[in-house]
């Protein structure tokens, strides 16, 4: 009897290894692995502005990131629901400041950093959470964050297929010297406010984006299929039934990593992860 619907892909035609510097931005998932490759020893950067979830915000962010464009006054943006702390749309709530001079030495210090990483990486790993996005309507601009500002300043929209592909073949055209290869994927985490038939319709704009963008630099590594038809089941999430849990992520990590990193890398990597485990043992006791 065959139980499960095991998904196999091809071994990945970009691929990743140590000798890679690799650029992670998307979604919370992007972070969580992200996070774990560099337990691993992996040279990455993660989210430089925040968890992105929507392409056109991270598009912005690579275009933000190739140009070195300053964040400026203009940027800065208080943050709603009377927290008086200041941040910008373009950034997670973790870089406010308690005023502009605060929240922008965090950004631009920060942007400085990321744009000297990803003038000279060679890896872009990019992970799309939703096509869902909002629009700032006083300044017609997508935006990574509403801050907690009214729903009123905002229009919500789902980006089409064609615009996800259009976005994703501006980030790989992206003129920065070094060149680059990227994997994209979606994140198997479901967005529920959209509600399950706008959950679908987003992924499904991502998924048909992602297939028309594709060319000869990129690779699709497919952990959204790996979650919806392989382990199928309300075990493999947290509470909320929308996350995932770190068991899951870490068995998602370990497929990437057999997808991607090459046969001859494998014993360096199992090194990695014993002294990380030793390392977190003693960091325990």
């Amino acid at each position: 009897m065959k139980l499960q619907t095991p998904v196999t892909d091809e071994k990945c035609k970009v691929g990743i290894s140590y000798e890679d510097k690799i650029m992670m931005l998307g979604s919370c998932f992007s972070d969580n692995i992200g996070g774990r490759l560099a337990d691993y020893g992996f040279d990455v950067c993660v989210n430089p502005f925040g968890t992105l979830y929507n392409p056109a915000s991270i598009a912005a962010a690579v275009e933000r990131l190739a140009s070195r464009k300053h964040f400026i006054d203009n940027d800065c943006v208080e943050i709603g629901a009377g927290s008086q702390r200041i941040c910008s749309f373009s950034h997670h709530t973790s870089f406010s400041g308690v005023d502009s001079a605060e929240f922008l030495t965090k950004a631009n210090d920060a942007l400085e950093k990321a744009a000297d990483f990803f003038l000279d990486c060679n890896k872009v790993i990019i992970t799309l959470g939703t096509s869902w996005c909002f629009r700032h309507i006083a300044t017609d601009k997508i935006v990574s964050n509403c801050l907690k500002h009214p729903a009123a300043e905002f229009q919500r929209e789902r980006l089409s297929a064609e615009e996800v592909a259009g976005l994703l073949k501006q980030i790989m055209a992206t003129d920065c010297g070094k060149e680059k290869e990227f994997i994209f994927t979606v994140s198997p985490i479901r967005h529920f406010k959209d509600g399950a038939h706008g959950n679908q319709l987003s992924k499904a704009g991502l998924l048909l984006g992602i297939d028309a963008a594709m060319a000869e630099n990129a690779d699709y590594f497919p952990a959204y299929e790996i979650v919806m038809d392989e382990l199928r089941d309300y075990r493999f999430y947290a509470e909320d039934m929308c996350h995932l849990t770190s068991q899951t992520t870490q068995y998602i990590l370990e497929r990437f990593l057999d997808w991607a990193l090459p046969a001859g890398e494998k014993p360096a990597l199992e090194e990695n992860i014993r002294r990380f485990k030793r390392s977190s043992h003693i960091e325990k006791l």
